[in-house]
């Protein structure tokens, strides 16, 4: 059995995790005439080959893609906004940043992290 997960093991120890997020939005809003709900994330990584100035970070609500832009004067967070129609109680939305990371004797590479699913409720007020 253990012969079946140790190329996958090996594979997980030496990429290591991509990254961290730490959800900075309440889990709940109140609902606005904008229609448009403020998002934060932090995002970290011990990842040393990752290229920080080529990240890209999303937010993913109902299937788009959302750009997220930098918090001023903090590291390594982010903020933008998700679209939540009238009548809408909640949405379901995730993190998602893109980036290029140095591989030894090749171009940068594209990679990726995602984050979990959370859930923004929108109440009335």
């Amino acid at each position: 059995m253990w012969k079946k997960f140790l190329p996958v093991l090996s594979v997980l120890l030496l990429t290591g995790c991509a990254g961290t997020f730490t959800r900075l939005t309440p889990l709940q809003q109140s609902r606005n005439a904008s229609n448009l709900y403020p998002v934060e994330v932090a995002f970290n990584s011990q990842q040393q080959s990752l290229r920080w100035e080529t990240i890209q970070p999303f937010v993913v609500a109902n299937g788009e893609l959302y750009p997220l832009r930098p918090v001023a004067m903090v590291k390594n967070r982010w903020e933008g906004f998700v679209p939540v129609p009238p009548g809408v109680n909640s949405v379901d939305y995730r993190f998602k940043f893109q980036y290029k990371y140095n591989n030894i004797g090749t171009p940068p590479k594209p990679g990726s992290a995602i984050s979990p699913l959370y859930k923004l409720n929108i109440v009335d007020q």
